[in-house]
């Protein structure tokens, strides 16, 4: 369960004038520290907990033959924020087993005295994320209970959104011959029972999501910093009349909110 028209704009006005630090490429305020196992990958805060506070979850599905590495400075970043990131290390995640598997994982070292993540994970704000085949995953993965919203990049189309509630966050890239914008945008107009967004990246190829995310960083850290966090800056980049990624033409070359969406309130006055 979740809780909680283009204008043009020249893209160093979107990093230079002091907007919302959602919208922007740097870092957050954790260092993090990188755990690969056989199973999964983890990207951390190192000083997790230090104020004692537990770390929303985000587990990752990688795209077909992939693995974490290939994805590694996006998933650093999304832990310099302050989320613990469970990657499955499965270069095939369509069904999400192993994303899955990694909520089961940190649910038992929080509840473990001798592990570092012990009482320092927040299991009651989670979110599924991944590219291309893991952006299928992301959907699959959240039929389960304990995800509460969804971020597929660049999505395969082996998914039934009508199989989950949850806000859903569906990334296309303009110049995708991968996986079509159009493709996604099915996906994203299937799921007409849940407040889903739609973005389509200015641009962009079904790889330019890889490395550093490029242009798909600061969106999905903004989607988890308000779902997951409970950040109204990031919620009026996305919700409201008045939003600001809905405005911001020169990122978009096609955005879109479904009528559940557009139910959410912006941020107050």
């Amino acid at each position: 369960m979740h809780r909680a028209g283009h204008g043009r704009r020249r893209r160093g006005d979107r990093e230079d004038r002091g907007e919302h630090s959602v919208r922007r490429h740097r870092l957050g305020p954790h260092e993090v520290d990188v755990d690969i196992e056989a199973v999964h990958t983890f990207y951390y805060p190192r000083t997790m907990g230090r104020s004692g506070e537990r770390h929303p979850v985000v587990i990752w599905g990688n795209g077909t033959g992939a693995v974490p590495g290939i994805y590694s400075w996006l998933l650093r970043h999304w832990a310099s924020q302050g989320f613990i990131v469970a990657a499955a290390n499965t270069p095939t995640s369509n069904f999400a087993i192993s994303m899955r598997a990694g909520i089961d994982v940190l649910e038992h070292r929080d509840a473990d005295s001798s592990s570092k993540f012990y009482n320092k994970v927040d299991l009651d704000h989670i979110a599924s994320a991944g590219h291309s085949q893991g952006g299928a995953a992301a959907v699959n993965a959240a039929v389960d209970p304990r995800v509460d919203t969804a971020i597929p990049i660049q999505p395969g189309p082996l998914t039934d959104p009508d199989l989950m509630d949850e806000p859903v966050f569906y990334l296309a890239g303009q110049r995708d011959l991968t996986v079509w914008p159009a493709l996604v945008k099915a996906l994203y107009r299937d799921t007409d029972h849940a407040p889903a967004v739609y973005g389509e990246v200015r641009g962009a190829g079904h790889l330019s999501s890889i490395g550093d995310g490029g242009d798909f960083r600061a969106p999905t850290t903004a989607w988890l910093r308000f779902w997951l966090l409970g950040d109204e800056n990031a919620r009026g980049e996305f919700f409201g009349p008045g939003c600001g990624y809905c405005v911001d033409g020169d990122l978009w070359s096609g955005w879109d909110r479904n009528a559940e969406a557009l139910r959410i309130p912006g941020p107050a006055a």
